[in-house]
């Protein structure tokens, strides 16, 4: 479903991706982790055309990232993102927020998209605040708006950069048994972040970044076990402990 290879990226002078291969079939959770500034959130933001790079290659569902022809908007529709920080429109209403792209760029008529959205958000347990306006919601809740946002697109992918890392303790829950369910039902995901929880529960396979570059690329039992690198023991170290 997605495939880099040899990927790299300079910001000036400083690389930023150092030759990254990495292959995620149909249906498979792969988790990146590793220490800040290690390049995971740029290098999964690659994969749909939202960074750069400069040499290498990326494809998603056979399409070249890197073709000078390719329709952005329509890969990002296919490719869906859920960010760090909720990024909803504060002036729309959770029903327009998820019903707009829908619009816009799948070319729904505007009762079939409002109906798509109102089972996605009873998916995610909240469409009793389709009416609502983001501000009204708590950080979790417009986590899962997000994510079901980016659903209404139905997209071929997932992919997540820290999810959780902007919410209260007690309302990252919430947010990954969402990502939890699309995992078991079969969604195609990359998820950057530091819940190690979650990576046992439901990853496929593990990926280790430092300085750019990937270190490990294994399955979780083995990451989780025995990582072969002194680095990716180290990290595991801080974080676990």
């Amino acid at each position: 479903m997605i495939a880099l290879e040899g990927v790299s990226k300079w910001y000036g002078q400083f690389k930023v991706l150092d030759a990254c291969n990495m292959r995620v079939e149909k249906g498979e959770v792969v988790v990146i982790c590793g220490p800040s500034g290690s390049g995971k959130s740029t290098l999964i933001k690659t994969v749909n055309g939202l960074e750069s790079f400069q040499q290498g290659l990326i494809s998603v569902d056979g399409v070249s990232v890197g073709d000078p022809k390719i329709n952005l908007a329509q890969l990002r529709s296919r490719v869906g993102m859920v960010f760090q920080h909720f990024e909803l429109f504060p002036h729309l209403s959770i029903l327009d927020n998820l019903s707009l792209a829908q619009v816009k760029v799948l070319k729904r008529g505007k009762d079939e998209a409002r109906e798509k959205g109102l089972r996605l958000l009873e998916r995610v347990g909240l469409k009793a605040h389709a009416a609502k306006f983001p501000a009204q919601l708590s950080g979790g809740q417009q986590q899962r708006v997000a994510i079901a946002r980016a659903l209404s697109m139905d997209p071929v992918a997932m992919l997540f950069d820290e999810p959780t890392s902007a919410l209260d303790p007690e309302m990252i829950n919430e947010v990954l048994d969402v990502m939890t369910g699309l995992a078991r039902e079969g969604m195609t995901m990359i998820c950057v972040t530091h819940e190690m929880g979650f990576a046992k529960k439901v990853a496929n396979r593990v990926i280790f970044m430092d300085s750019g570059a990937i270190i490990e690329d294994t399955g979780k039992d083995a990451f989780f076990g025995d990582p072969k690198s002194a680095r990716a023991k180290e990290f595991l170290a801080k974080i676990l402990h």
